[in-house]
């Protein structure tokens, strides 16, 4: 049976849009280091995960996201396991542009890092403008808010790092920002898609709320050696 690319969409970002992006073969595959932890192995055959194991340096941490359950290679260990959900726009509702959002780069990495750090929007890595570009809100001299893209497969692309200082929240900034970011995608003729931990109850109500739609729930661990 035929399986949809967003069942492991590390994988399928690593065979096609992000490529260029990737080490590994035909079997496993992860993003070069240091840019993120993501990896991901072709199926669960025997092969495709000892060539995943071969891909963990020591020490090293290793995070997969997929639909299927996670089959732990012989030789490593989870330090860390999840449950997650995916959405997909199905309806979305699309920001206006804002001259309160602007496009954040390179010179904008430590704010970026410190409020994810702050916020722990999920896994977040000082190279994310590697994978996609991102937009922020700022106030009072910081960033106070900001989304962007992650993964891209072809025809679709993540948006991520969506999160809020606590001190503005309540504002609408995170809607406004995903919402901006969805738009953004859809110009180019892609559709957007998401992910958010299943215990964070107020990503996924906003979500829904700009028309993404429920599409699988997922499974997320970090492996490394054991």
């Amino acid at each position: 049976m035929q399986r949809h690319p967003l069942d492991r969409p590390i994988w399928s970002a690593l065979v096609s849009r992000h490529a260029p992006l990737a080490q590994g073969d035909s079997l496993a595959r992860r993003y070069a280091s240091p840019m993120t932890p993501f990896a991901a192995a072709r199926d669960d055959s025997a092969e495709s995960l000892q060539a995943f194991a071969d891909l963990a340096r020591e020490g090293e941490g290793l995070l997969l996201l997929q639909a299927d359950p996670i089959v732990v290679p012989q030789g490593m260990v989870a330090t860390m396991t999840a449950a997650a959900v995916q959405f997909v726009a199905e309806q979305p509702s699309v920001a206006d542009e804002d001259d309160r959002i602007g496009q954040l780069s390179e010179a904008d990495i430590p704010e970026m890092q410190a409020l994810a750090e702050l916020t722990r929007p999920g896994p977040f890595s000082p190279r994310a403008l590697s994978l996609g570009d991102f937009w922020g809100i700022r106030g009072n001299g910081q960033l106070m808010a900001m989304a962007g893209e992650r993964m891209k497969l072809d025809g679709l692309t993540e948006i991520s790092g969506v999160c809020v200082h606590p001190d503005v929240r309540g504002r609408g900034y995170g809607k406004l920002l995903s919402m901006y970011v969805a738009g953004r995608i859809l110009a180019r003729g892609e559709t957007p898609f998401l992910h958010a931990y299943t215990t964070n109850a107020a990503a996924i109500s906003l979500y829904r709320s700009i028309g993404f739609a429920l599409r699988s729930a997922m499974n997320v661990a970090i492996l490394q050696r054991g």
